[in-house]
């Protein structure tokens, strides 16, 4: 049987839309948060002790890395298309969505463009908040609800608005603190 370059593309589509499908509409909404957790490790996502609420949208899994201690809220969108690594003991809360690729609003053919996204240890990402392409977030720093932060966050720093500026500071300590243990999760 003789396969042209079309037919391979056709099945490469069909093979990153049956993942997609698999990943978002059975791993996220599967009851077991250790069955989503050891699928999501057969997918490709490099993924320690978290705790994932369920409903959770993930673009490209072989991208994603979630480091342990971490929770993730319901309904969270984590683009890892050009890379996303979560460090340790990070919540992201509900609603929030981060980006790694976006439209070049200035190129004819309206490509895509993007970078990776990096998010350090002991940072809160607050509920409905947006992460742009090619953002690093601080140490132990916050995003603020309904913020859309376009540009990197300083260590400790507290931004929000649209876009996203510093508004206040976190107390500098060392935090010791897991949300995955503080939120005893089934």
């Amino acid at each position: 049987m003789i396969v042209n370059k079309n037919q391979k593309r056709r099945f490469s589509s069909w093979k990153g839309s049956l993942r997609w499908l698999f990943v978002n509409i059975f791993i996220s909404k599967f009851p077991s948060r250790h069955v989503r957790l050891f699928l999501l490790r057969v997918c490709g996502v490099k993924v320690g002790k978290v705790a994932m609420y369920a409903g959770f949208e993930i673009r490209n899994p072989k991208g994603l890395t979630i480091e342990s201690g971490c929770s993730i809220g319901p309904n969270v969108r984590l683009d890892a298309r050009k890379g996303l690594i979560i460090r340790k003991n990070t919540t992201i809360a509900a609603d929030s969505v981060i980006w790694t690729l976006q439209h070049d609003y200035n190129d004819d053919n309206f490509k895509t463009i993007g970078e990776k996204v990096i998010i350090n240890e002991y940072a809160w990402i607050c509920s409905r908040s947006i992460i742009l392409p090619g953002v690093e977030i601080g140490r132990c720093a916050v995003v603020a609800s309904g913020a859309v932060v376009t540009k990197d966050v300083p260590d400790y720093a507290i931004v929000g608005g649209v876009p996203a500026k510093i508004i206040g500071q976190r107390e500098k300590k060392d935090y010791k603190y897991s949300p995955y243990h503080i939120l005893h999760i089934v």
